[in-house]
């Protein structure tokens, strides 16, 4: 793998780490099995910690130390300004999300809402139009006999 793309992934893994963060409180080794769990891939703590003390140190991050099982450990919570960044980042991710998909939905002829699959298709009028749902469609249909 090029080390652009091991870049990318890196990147791709902290903002995945500020999701879990972001949900809640969470303990290192939480976030690395969170991580697997909802990823499917594996995430090397020399990654995460190394992270961790860097929001930490920019003040996006607090931790306090809690006995867990026989274990104590630092549990890691986002400050107000940490939860503030990841807003304005999930904002920037979901216009991504929304250009990327843009090309793929099919606009309902009825209703306009946005389906991106399924949906359900009739021809009418020899054209074959897209609905969200049957009763859109029904609902069309009824309009289009009466012109």
């Amino acid at each position: 793998m090029s080390d652009e793309f091991d870049e990318l992934v890196s990147d791709f893994s902290r903002f995945y780490i500020l999701t879990i963060l972001y949900e809640g409180p969470a303990h290192g080794y939480k976030i690395i099995n969170y991580f697997k769990k909802r990823v499917g891939k594996e995430i090397s703590p020399s990654l995460v910690y190394p992270f961790l003390q860097k929001l930490e140190e920019k003040g996006l991050l607090t931790h306090t130390r809690k006995p867990v099982g026989k274990k104590e450990k630092k549990i890691f919570e986002l400050t107000e300004a940490g939860k503030i960044l990841c807003v304005g980042l999930f904002k920037r991710f979901a216009k991504l999300v929304s250009i990327t998909i843009e090309p793929s939905l099919y606009v309902c002829a009825h209703c306009g809402c946005k389906v991106y699959e399924g949906g359900h298709h009739e021809i009418i009028g020899e054209k074959e139009t897209t609905f969200c749902c049957i009763h859109c469609a029904q609902s069309y249909r009824e309009t289009f006999k009466q012109r």
